[in-house]
């Protein structure tokens, strides 16, 4: 038989203690997973110099890897949970996000280390859902608004203290360190929540691992497109190819998936108009926010001067309004409404990016730092928004695979983010660069840049304009994506007025009756 402290507790304190203690356990697991993404930023330029020698493209793969195994793999994550069980399958991604991370921290060169970041994905994918699907199963009903608003904040706060904690372990000087700190921390982790944390329900319905294996294909094939494009050239046959294969197998997976009896997602779910912009939105919200991670770190250290820990320092501005402001937005929703409240959140996120662009050497830090305020506070407006939104598209019984989306579309708008600003960043890099640099060596990195001229000016101010092309590009596409976002939900809201007007108008009764409001 077993037992659920939370649900059986002797009395309303110790069950409230309870809640409250797996709270923390669990939010700090969301903020180890997340993290990861946002802190190996920090060590690219250490990676770039080190005995590896990783290319530019290698650079953004050792980034992304993690990141497209995650997005990829962590509906069948939520799935896996609904159906072996959560708090089993949360143990299991967290040993396994340790060993990957072991792994990383010895790897002998880049191709070891792309191996350590998947495994170490695979984990970070077993993780995130099953957080969520196990606190909603602890809390009661009138509980979960708040409970996913917390949930949702520490994905947006994991990245700053991805930041912060990656800097001050990488301030020890080797990238190691960085893989190396992360494992004890699972570890305890994982300790505590066999623990504290309940046994929850679980269903028969059979996983879906053909959807899973395409779904991962097509993303892979979509970035490698992406990624290569500045290297290879956007006509080269490793682009078109991956362009045409993401394709391809994006199509197998929509068909795949409506055929399956138990579909990994069924693609007719997008049917719903609130899912399918709350997704677009998410997804656009970690783009941006996950651009400016992986370039932030480099242009505090190349273009500042500041040291790895100062840089890690220099992203908390970011957290500010997302710390305080996130348990406002229900209230803020309910006054000005659900779609101004969505059209504001991309406003500043956007106009956040577009004012990091105008930044420059000489800029002060604290010009630097009111934007990532601004673009806080846009973050702040989204994550508790859209996660309630996705969260309530799904019965309770698929609380993993609702989790799993909104995981989904968070690593997967963060893998595209880094991908498109390394690839604008790259190409405006390198027209950026003295034309005897580019003639003789063709450097594609700072980096590479440093080690074969002395004209470190000329090549900072390369990298300066880079990033703010790269800022300028991402801003423009999520505030693009924030207007389809708005556009969608009022064309719905006004279809849904126009048929229930239509349905009322053809009413045979005199008055309608509460069941036809409730329909």
């Amino acid at each position: 038989m077993q037992f659920d402290v939370l649900n059986h507790a002797p009395d309303l304190p110790t069950r409230s203690a309870s809640r409250r203690g797996l709270l923390a356990v669990i939010c700090a697991c969301v903020v180890l997973v997340v993290g990861m993404v946002a802190a190996i930023n920090l060590a690219v330029p250490l990676l770039a110099t080190s005995a590896l020698r990783p290319s530019a493209s290698a650079l953004v793969w050792i980034v992304d890897t993690y990141v497209i195994v995650f997005a990829c793999l962590v509906i069948p994550g939520g799935a896996a949970g609904d159906r072996f069980g959560r708090k089993g399958i949360l143990l299991f991604g967290l040993g396994l996000f340790a060993l990957g991370a072991l792994a990383s921290a010895a790897a002998p060169n880049v191709a070891f280390l792309l191996a350590g970041r998947a495994v170490t994905g695979i984990g970070a994918a077993a993780v995130l859902p099953n957080t969520l699907a196990v606190l909603l199963h602890a809390v009661p009903a009138e509980r979960k608004g708040a409970t996913i608003a917390v949930w949702a904040s520490m994905t947006g706060i994991g990245g700053v203290v991805g930041n912060v904690g990656g800097g001050a372990i990488l301030s020890g000087g080797s990238w190691r360190w960085l893989f190396a700190g992360v494992v004890p921390i699972a570890l305890v982790l994982a300790g505590l929540v066999g623990r504290i944390a309940p046994v929850s329900p679980r269903h028969d319905r059979r996983l879906d691992p053909f959807g899973a294996v395409l779904l991962v294909g097509a993303s892979v094939a979509l970035l490698l497109g992406i990624v290569h494009g500045p290297e290879a050239g956007w006509d080269s046959a490793i682009v078109i190819s991956g362009f045409a294969c993401a394709a391809a197998l994006f199509t197998a997976w929509t068909i795949v998936e409506l055929r399956v009896e138990h579909p990994l997602l069924d693609p007719r779910l997008f049917r719903l108009p609130a899912l399918r912009s709350a997704c677009l939105g998410m997804t656009a919200v970690f783009f941006g926010m996950f651009a400016l991670f992986y370039v932030n770190a480099s242009f505090l250290q190349y273009g500042k001067g500041f040291g790895v820990l100062q840089t890690g320092l220099g992203i908390i501005p970011l957290t500010v309004p997302i710390i305080l402001g996130a348990k406002h937005v229900g209230r803020l929703s309910q006054r000005i409404g659900l779609d101004a409240t969505t059209a504001l959140a991309f406003v500043f996120v956007g106009g956040g990016l577009l004012g990091l662009s105008t930044s420059g050497v000489q800029t002060p830090y604290a010009e630097y730092a009111a934007w990532l305020v601004v673009m806080g506070i846009g973050v702040a407006l989204a994550l508790p928004t859209l996660s309630g939104a996705i969260a309530g598209a799904l019965p309770p019984e698929q609380a993993g695979v609702a989790a799993g989306l909104q995981s989904t579309t968070r690593e997967f708008g963060s893998a595209l983010g880094v991908a498109v600003i390394g690839t604008v960043l790259t190409a405006r890099f390198v027209a950026a660069l003295p034309s005897q640099i580019r003639a003789d060596h063709d450097p594609h990195t700072v980096a590479q840049a440093l080690a074969i001229s002395d004209r470190t000016d000329d090549i900072v101010a390369a990298f300066i304009s880079g990033a703010d092309s790269g800022f300028r590009v991402i801003g423009m596409l999520v505030l693009v994506a924030g207007a389809l976002v708005v556009l969608q939900s009022l064309l719905s809201r006004r279809r849904s007025a126009r048929r229930a007007h239509v349905s009322g108008a053809g009413a045979t009764e005199p008055s309608p009756s509460p069941a036809d409001h409730t329909a």
